[in-house]
């Protein structure tokens, strides 16, 4: 595996190493080893697998709050998808900023959420399926999110949403006090 850091730290683009024969191909998806050789929080105490139906649906902004903070790995089985992480982390060099990573089915990449950032996405296709790698327990308690269109981020998605859950659209924006105290 080939671990990538992104412009926002601990965000990392993960890049599997396919062998391949005439029977296929055989990669390795997660290795705790190669985790912490590379700082990676390598705890997995759940996964989850996201099936979007429609092109255009959007999921997001979520995120866990302390002290049920979680780290994630994504990666897209079927499909394509335009992920974006925010670091929501107030002594983070990169507070407040976003990036984009554009993931599609056969690519062989994860990408790296790390604790303390928010992630969102929109489905690029049609019948676009997610695995999620959890490193903690879905606590409603710490649950939150934020509005996808938050104008204090102005984020460049490709697309309107097309679909997106009552929930996700009325958000409110991003409350900075929260992250400021």
């Amino acid at each position: 595996m080939k671990f990538y850091e992104q412009d926002i730290k601990g965000v990392w683009l993960i890049e599997a190493e396919p062998v391949t024969d005439a029977r296929g191909s055989f990669r390795r998806h997660f290795c705790q080893k190669e985790y912490e050789d590379n700082g990676l929080q390598s705890k997995i105490v759940q996964t989850n697998i996201s099936e979007n139906p429609q092109k255009h649906t959007l999921r997001g902004f979520h995120y866990q709050v302390r002290p049920f903070e979680e780290n994630k790995t994504l990666t897209c089985l079927q499909g394509s998808l335009f992920d974006v992480i925010v670091d929501l982390r107030s002594d983070s060099d990169t507070f407040l900023k976003w990036i984009s990573v554009g993931l599609t089915a056969g690519d062989n990449l994860s990408l790296y959420v790390p604790a303390g950032c928010a992630n969102a996405y929109l489905t690029l296709e049609d019948s676009t399926i997610i695995l999620y790698y959890m490193s903690e327990f879905f606590a409603p308690e710490s649950y939150s999110g934020f509005r996808y269109n938050d104008p204090k981020l102005s984020v460049d998605w490709p697309s309107e949403p097309a679909l997106i859950s009552s929930k996700d659209q009325n958000y409110p924006d991003l409350d900075l006090r929260v992250f400021n105290k």
